[in-house]
């Protein structure tokens, strides 16, 4: 099938459109290839463990059970996920071939490196469905004297530049999402990244650092150990399992929200029926009550979404986040 008769995804527009001749190649009485008719395969930017490759070896094993075929989950780390990210944009268009992917490698990374991409994101990748979205919470020593969002910022524009904010790297979600709340409150912080969660939440207990976003799981044992105090989670809702924590909006800094997202894409010009074959797939996987159960404890709500719905939220995340990244000034590390 040629590009032509299937999806493109240079905008929301182009994923609607490309319906239309899709339609007339059903009409001229060109058949659709079976789909899957053979093995397909899961790429994940990541090394096995972390979220990503657990999310694709879940949902792959749900594909592999309703399609009769195998998902393979392949591990191509390194470069953020652009390794992986580049073998599906180059793969044959024909859903084939998926990838877990999240909003660091295909929203930050992209966003950060802007011509420096051996792909084009947004055209050469497809967005399928969302799979899930995971908050962070605001975090800061026992002993900090901010015992809340408003005192921590008070405490900021108090001491401009002073107090520090640890990261998982240079363009990680966890600094970027420092940056919106730093624009957001109107203060000046000092950025250290580290090469990672757990060593930045290291530093935070150590003294070293005033403040952190940090990943969920990792940050609940020691705040119920009574090492770290919560002070806010960074979605526009409270989350399951912590709910005395309020957001960061109900907090102090109206407005604020940042949610990482997890999605299955593939590759750009793939077919329509392909394409709405899996998502409807990730869709019944997220919602299955098991499914739920496992993404929960990782600390991740399931959310599954249709192709268009999901190149609709993209567009809106390169909008907002193209305009915290300029305004922060973040180069490639």
């Amino acid at each position: 099938m040629s590009r032509r008769c299937g999806l493109t995804t240079m905008a929301t527009t182009a994923l609607v459109g490309a319906l239309v001749p899709l339609a007339a190649c059903a009409q001229s009485g060109k058949a659709e290839p079976a789909y899957p008719n053979r093995p397909l395969r899961m790429l994940v930017g990541f090394a096995p463990g972390g979220a990503n490759d657990l999310l694709a070896r879940i949902i792959g094993q749900r594909l592999s059970e309703a399609f009769g075929q195998p998902v393979v989950v392949d591990n191509r780390t390194g470069a953020a996920g652009i390794i992986a990210s580049e073998v599906v944009a180059r793969a044959q268009p024909d859903a084939h071939t998926l990838l877990l992917g999240s909003i660091g490698a295909q929203l930050f990374v992209p966003l950060i490196r802007r011509g420096g991409m051996p792909y084009d994101t947004r055209k050469d990748l497809l967005p399928v469905s969302q799979v899930g979205q995971a908050g962070t919470v605001l975090v800061v020593r026992a002993n900090s004297p901010a015992k809340t969002v408003k005192e921590l910022v008070a405490q900021a524009a108090a001491n401009p530049g002073r107090l520090t904010f640890g990261s998982a790297g240079v363009g990680n979600s966890l600094h970027i999402a420092t940056e919106l709340f730093r624009i957001a409150a109107g203060i000046e912080l000092l950025h250290v990244p580290y090469k990672g969660n757990a060593p930045a939440l290291a530093a935070v207990l150590g003294g070293q650092l005033d403040m952190l976003f940090s990943a969920v799981p990792p940050a609940l044992p020691l705040a119920e150990a009574g090492k770290l105090r919560m002070l806010g989670v960074s979605t526009s809702k409270r989350l399951t399992g912590i709910e005395s924590v309020p957001t960061i909006a109900e907090a102090g800094v109206p407005g604020y929200e940042m949610a990482s997202w997890y999605g299955v894409f593939t590759s750009g010009g793939s077919p329509a029926p392909a394409v709405m074959r899996v998502a409807a797939e990730v869709r019944s996987a997220v919602e299955s009550p098991r499914i739920r159960e496992l993404m929960l404890a990782q600390g991740i709500e399931p959310l599954a979404s249709s192709p268009v719905a999901f190149a609709k939220f993209l567009d809106a995340e390169f909008r907002k986040w193209g305009k915290v990244i300029e305004s922060a000034k973040i180069q490639p590390d």
